[in-house]
């Protein structure tokens, strides 16, 4: 079987778990933790790193420290539901922009005719690796007095105009689930250059402990605390993240040579300004006539070839749609991504022998 995704786990992880249970700083206090903390924040160039539990909880955390209060935030129609619920549960409104379907990215040029008086903020997600078109986004930001709140979950180390991603919102977040470029099993990160919104973060993840009277609490938070033993890990990802981009990039290319002839079949465009990191080799199936990807999936699954689909909408969430969001509306290129897209096995630990066969049987499996 050739899974979707295998996480690159080497010798020195190992070694600095063993140290860190040596140590017996195994939960929420450490050394690793800020060291892991500082080490992510300095590579993807911001001043503060707040760890936490998940990437989940990294964006509800960033929704909280950017203290928006009541009101709207602009999201992409296509992403994972965790940043709808994020926003939910601090009292936000998810409003959807449809995407642009060569990166299937939010798509800037409709974000203006989605502001309303009670727009407060804006979440670009990167969606696969690929960065969301920035500057005009920032200029709309900006005109408009509004937050930006950068979801770069699947981002590690991609760049807009040479720009690293996760420099650009107020607060930006990351994930570190098992399939992401670097991994700490489960975890997540905010990010930002702003002290205040670093400490409310921090008191976030943490119950909102009052600072001098620690059963004190004034305001409701969680415990979305990482452990160090996570962050063990993933102080020893991290001194690899440069290795595990390039060998990204080295298979994303290996893939677009081997489909670059095969009909009915695109992967996500790079565009000039981007530099990618492809966290995930994704593709779209062209020909309406042709079959769908459950279809595909399905075929390459009997081939022991794992493959996942993509995000379904947001307004195709009945667990959204049940709390009176997106009555009514159509985002048809999102629906037009869920019905034909998907992303084949993506690991940096492929093999070129191991991408051959994927793409033969991909172009087989769309006939």
């Amino acid at each position: 079987m050739i899974p979707v995704y295998e996480p690159w786990i080497g010798a020195r992880e190992k070694e600095l778990v063993a140290r860190c249970m040596e140590t017996g700083w195994i939960s929420s206090e450490g050394s690793y933790i800020r060291e892991f903390e500082e080490g992510f924040a300095a590579f993807t160039g911001r001043k503060h790193g707040v760890a936490v539990c998940n990437g989940t909880a990294a964006l509800e955390t960033a929704l909280y420290a950017a203290d928006l209060g009541a009101g709207e935030i602009l999201m992409p129609a296509f992403t994972i539901i965790s940043c709808a619920v994020a926003a939910v549960r601090v009292g936000l409104k998810p409003v959807l922009v449809d995407i642009e379907p060569e990166t299937w990215n939010m798509d800037v040029a409709r974000i203006e005719e989605r502001i309303g008086p009670a727009t407060r903020a804006i979440m670009p997600a990167h969606i696969y690796g690929h960065p969301v078109d920035m500057d005009p986004l920032m200029e709309i930001a900006g005109r408009r007095g509004l937050t930006v709140v950068e979801d770069a979950s699947e981002a590690h180390g991609a760049s807009y105009k040479g720009r690293r991603l996760g420099t650009y919102g107020q607060v930006s977040t990351f994930s570190f689930y098992a399939n992401k470029v670097i991994t700490t099993g489960e975890g997540g990160m905010v990010l930002t250059d702003e002290e205040h919104v670093a400490a409310r973060a921090r008191s976030f993840r943490n119950l909102c402990f009052d600072a001098e009277r620690r059963f004190h609490h004034e305001d409701l938070g969680n415990n979305y605390r990482m452990t160090n033993l996570q962050a063990a890990i993933g102080v020893g990802q991290l001194e690899r993240i440069d290795e595990m981009i390039a060998r990204k990039r080295a298979v994303a290319a290996t893939y677009r040579r081997r489909l670059a002839d095969v009909p009915g079949v695109r992967l996500q465009a790079e565009q000039s300004w981007a530099r990618s990191i492809w966290w995930m080799v994704a593709v779209e199936l062209t020909d309406p006539r042709g079959p769908n990807a459950d279809l595909v999936m399905e075929r390459l699954k009997r081939d022991e070839i794992g493959a996942r689909h993509f995000f379904k909408g947001l307004h195709r969430q009945p667990a959204l749609t049940k709390l009176g969001f997106f009555q009514g509306e159509a985002y048809p290129h999102t629906d037009r991504a869920y019905e034909y897209g998907f992303y084949l096995p993506s690991s940096p630990k492929l093999t070129e022998e191991q991408i051959a066969f994927v793409c033969d049987r991909l172009r087989k499996a769309i006939v």
